[in-house]
């Protein structure tokens, strides 16, 4: 692949904002504005809780000027809050007109009560303590290990990114099944490090947070037909099924070895996966298989000079593009892309290739907006293409580069597809069970039933149902088997 761009890796703003406001509070009209100095800005409850039990914390509150500060202070959660505060030694959960003396300190201890067998209880307990001076707010962050699992939780607890690294370089960890794995911040594989997630593992990400394998790094996620790997965000309630933020992405850069992503289901994430090269082009690439990324508030796949290969897979219900492919070399075999995004309102196709992507970069004190341009190549066989929106397929190029596309014996939504692009391609309606319960299996009627190429080598569909004869179009073969036994995700 011809490479005509340089990359530098930026730096990502994890911000964790729980502020609660409390209108039972005074605020103080004395003091407006002086920033208090805190010694932690996260007070963090590392330890893993196998019984019922409470641990205690405390940090300082510093008034660095020279005058006495008036402060209202008090626990987000209040009552119901599974944390108690005491601001030097009164307990409560609000308080009023707190003073620090100039150039003097105040102590706040922080109490968690934990039951780790609860099954009502978070795998991650947040909350916030907050302090209020007339209309200036600040806050210190409270997180402790809720229900029984392995934990993962940044080295430091300040700075722009919080991460752990959980595979050094030449060292290969594995991620069992016996607990969930809960991740806070950023858990990093390092160069020349290597996790693999064995299969039936449940991931659970704070938000903010994800996963990232650094350049030369390696990923094995080894998930079969009947267990397995989620990975998601670690709100289980209800009501955060349709908060598509949960957390950030999958993040995966070029690697010493293929990434291999086999038989996994990742939701709920600002970017499902985000496969980004860095300054040196590797040759390797990411395979994915068998997976379903689906309910992503921005792109379901976001690739950027990157090589990529895909089989039987889905990708749908993203806020942004399905699939963003630019510049590389990307296959897809059978893969479904089904785009009916409700919680805004899309105005890109659910899938586009280019060769160029824009990048925003930071050089000093400066922020620059920096195009990259590159050779990007892009097969589709058998693939379903369809959504919302009148196009579902674009493709942009610009000078420096070449841009090479060819989708054969798809269904593919878009205006045209009368040109040497689309060969054996149909603009029909691919009538899949329900676009309504994310259900992407096709009718018997479906004009997906028997039109692929054959030749590709794929003798089964994302479930593991032979492809009978002439394969299907899409991820799903046609099988008479009723609706609720059939979508992979559920």
């Amino acid at each position: 692949m011809t490479r005509h761009f340089l990359y530098i890796i930026y730096a990502i703003a994890i911000t964790v904002t729980l502020a609660i406001a409390i209108p039972s509070c005074h605020r103080n009209n004395n003091v407006d504005g002086i920033e208090l100095v805190f010694s932690a800005d996260t007070v963090m409850f590392d330890t893993v809780f196998t019984t019922i039990t409470s641990s205690t914390r405390s940090f300082t509150v510093r008034n660095t000027t020279g005058s006495p500060v008036e402060v209202d202070i008090a626990l987000a959660g209040g009552k119901q809050s599974y944390y108690s505060i005491n601001v030097d030694g009164v307990p409560g959960t609000e308080f009023r007109n707190v003073e620090i003396p100039a150039h003097d300190s105040i102590f706040v201890f922080v109490k968690v009560n934990i039951n780790p067998t609860d099954q009502n209880l978070p795998y991650l307990v947040t909350d916030s303590i907050m302090f209020y001076q007339n209309k200036h707010t600040q806050s210190v962050q409270l997180v402790a290990c809720g229900q029984d699992a392995h934990f993962i939780l940044p080295e430091q607890s300040g700075g722009s990114m919080r991460y752990r690294i959980i595979a050094h370089e030449h060292e290969h960890v594995h991620w069992t099944n016996d607990k969930p794995w809960v991740i806070y911040g950023w858990a990093v594989v390092d160069s020349l490090g290597k996790l693999t997630i064995d299969p039936g593992t449940n991931v659970y990400v704070h938000n903010g947070g994800g996963i990232w394998v650094y350049r030369y790094g390696n990923i094995h996620i080894n998930g079969t037909l009947d267990e397995p790997v989620t990975i998601t965000g670690d709100r289980l309630e209800s009501f955060f099924a349709n908060d598509y933020t949960q957390w950030n992405a999958l993040w995966i850069n070029e690697g010493s070895a293929d990434n291999i992503i086999e038989n996994a289901i990742i939701s709920n994430a600002s970017y499902g996966v985000h496969l980004e090269s860095l300054e040196e082009y590797t040759g390797n690439k990411t395979i994915i298989n068998n997976s379903v990324i689906h309910n992503t508030q921005n792109f379901g796949i976001r690739a950027e000079g990157y090589n990529l290969e895909m089989n039987n897979c889905q990708v749908s219900n993203n806020g942004q593009y399905s699939l963003a492919l630019m510049v590389g070399n990307f296959v897809l075999n059978h893969v479904t892309v089904a785009n009916y995004f409700t919680q805004s309102s899309r105005k890109v196709p659910a899938v586009a290739v280019t060769n160029n992507f824009d990048k925003t970069e930071a050089i000093g004190d400066e922020v620059y907006t920096v195009t990259y341009i590159g050779d990007a190549n892009a097969t589709f066989n058998n693939c379903i293409i369809y959504g919302t929106l009148d196009n579902e397929f674009g493709v942009g190029q610009k000078n420096g580069a070449s841009l090479s596309y060819t989708l054969n014996n798809c269904i593919v939504k878009r205006d045209s597809i009368q040109n040497e692009h689309f060969i054996n391609c149909t603009k029909a309606n691919p009538k899949f069970i329900s676009t309504y319960g994310q259900n992407y299996n096709i009718e018997e009627s479906s004009p997906a039933v028997d039109a692929g190429m054959v030749g590709l080598g794929i003798t089964t569909d994302i479930l593991g149902r032979p492809r009978n004869g002439i394969p299907d179009i899409g991820a799903y073969e046609y099988y008479p088997i009723p609706e609720e036994k059939v979508a992979r995700w559920r």
